[in-house]
């Protein structure tokens, strides 16, 4: 009986150990991955040593491990002009691991193809109105979109380890669409209808598909196209609907049940026009794309092809009255809705994105006249208002950005399976 505890004790403690030493193997990838991808200059394998604290045999051994998993890469060493060989530095792969973003909104459909670096590779978009088509329709169009976004990135020679889907509505557990108002889906099981296409690579530690409110993925995008920026900001996406991410402390603030961020039904006018989420007074009746075009005239049937961000900039440029007084009266309207949100979680950043952004040179003064009036703090603690880095490509970025975001969080998952 002596024995057979002994040999069990022995079995468990090796048992113990390999876990031990998985578990800090792992560790060890994703310190030195995350130390490369936040580096100004690439970083070479004695300075990651001297940075993290490990040795320089496991720094070289975790970082040819990298490199045999297409995560990372010499990079041309710099010249020297002292005694020796220049080290050589290290950057993330760009033919490795990517993401695929996907969006879903009331006038078109995207798929974008990040690569671990961050670079767009590919972005497809198709405009349609898709209010009139059903759920699984619409879904079934972005499928063969997201097709053709999987092959430009194979013959890239990238491997997609996953998908975000960005939706204009409440997001529940499981990719559950609640409510998307302006699309007219309630209770829309996203995943169930997209299960028969094939649109990433099964990865450890990476979900095949992720749907998420357009609005939190576009915030995500800001936030990883800036990792120098600001670290708690408002993201504002203007599209027909009006959706806000707030960033607190570098991490999305999501709300109790997820859905946080649905500035579109802020009451501006609390008496004011109908809107189709039931209510009325609501900042997307004001300021929202449809809004805009009818108070500068332009009915969104008569547009041409062009995004109608783009021609009310065109018009805007050139002067036109109606569309200079639109733009003002929708700033307007969206400072009143930004100042109470900034005095409740005291921000010193807001970012307009979506169709927002080409139309902020004009969006900007209103929205900061508002806050000057309305926010406590403004006369002695500015408020910065200012356009997105990714303009209107920013959910479908954000949203491959995550998947990337996710394997340099944990490398080991796709090493184990180039392994």
């Amino acid at each position: 009986m002596a024995a057979m505890w002994q040999c069990q004790e022995v079995t468990s403690a090796s048992t113990a150990g390999a876990v031990r030493q998985g578990s800090l193997r792992e560790l060890n990838l994703a310190v030195v991955l995350r130390r490369i991808a936040a580096a100004d200059r690439p970083p070479s394998r004695a300075g990651i040593a001297a940075d993290t604290g490990l040795t320089r045999a496991t720094v070289s051994a975790v970082v040819d491990d990298l490199i045999a998993g297409r995560l990372v890469a010499e990079a041309e060493p710099e010249p020297r002009t002292g005694a020796g060989r220049p080290a050589r530095g290290l950057v993330l792969a760009s033919d490795g691991p990517a993401g695929l973003g996907l969006e879903v909104n009331v006038d078109y459909l995207a798929a974008c193809v990040v690569d671990l670096t961050g670079t767009v590779r590919h972005h497809l978009v198709r405009r349609a109105d898709l209010r009139p088509v059903s759920p699984a329709d619409a879904l079934a169009r972005l499928a063969a979109l997201a097709a053709e976004a999987r092959a430009a990135a194979v013959r890239d020679g990238l491997t997609l380890a996953g998908a975000a889907l960005a939706v204009p509505g409440l997001v529940g557990d499981g990719g559950l669409v609640r409510l998307a108002p302006n699309l007219g889906w309630r209770d829309v099981d996203v995943p169930a209808l997209l299960a028969g296409h094939s649109l990433a690579e099964p990865v450890d530690g990476v979900p095949p598909l992720v749907v998420d409110n357009e609005a939190n993925l576009a915030a995500l995008g800001e936030l990883y196209a800036r990792p120098a920026g600001p670290h708690s900001f408002l993201h504002i996406t203007g599209e027909i609907g009006i959706g806000a991410g707030i960033v607190l402390d570098g991490s999305l603030y999501r709300g109790a049940r997820g859905w946080s961020g649905e500035i579109g039904h802020f009451p501006v006018q609390p008496q004011g026009r109908p809107c189709r989420c039931g209510g009325q007074g609501c900042l997307e009746r004001y300021a929202g794309q449809e809004a805009i075009l009818a108070a500068a005239g332009l009915p969104g049937a008569e547009l041409p092809a062009d995004t109608a961000a783009t021609r009310l900039a065109d018009l805007a440029d050139a002067g036109d009255p109606a569309t200079l007084t639109a733009l003002a009266d929708a700033g307007a309207a969206l400072g009143v809705a930004v100042a109470g949100v900034v005095n409740l979680l005291d921000l010193d950043t807001v970012v307009l994105g979506g169709g927002y952004a080409p139309l902020a040179p004009w969006l900007r003064p209103p929205v900061v006249a508002e806050i000057s009036r309305r926010v406590l703090t403004a006369a002695w603690a500015p408020v910065e208002v200012r356009p997105a880095v990714l303009g209107a490509q920013s959910a479908a970025v954000g949203g491959a950005g995550s998947v990337v975001r996710r394997i340099v969080d944990r490398p080991v998952g796709w090493l184990a399976r180039s392994a």
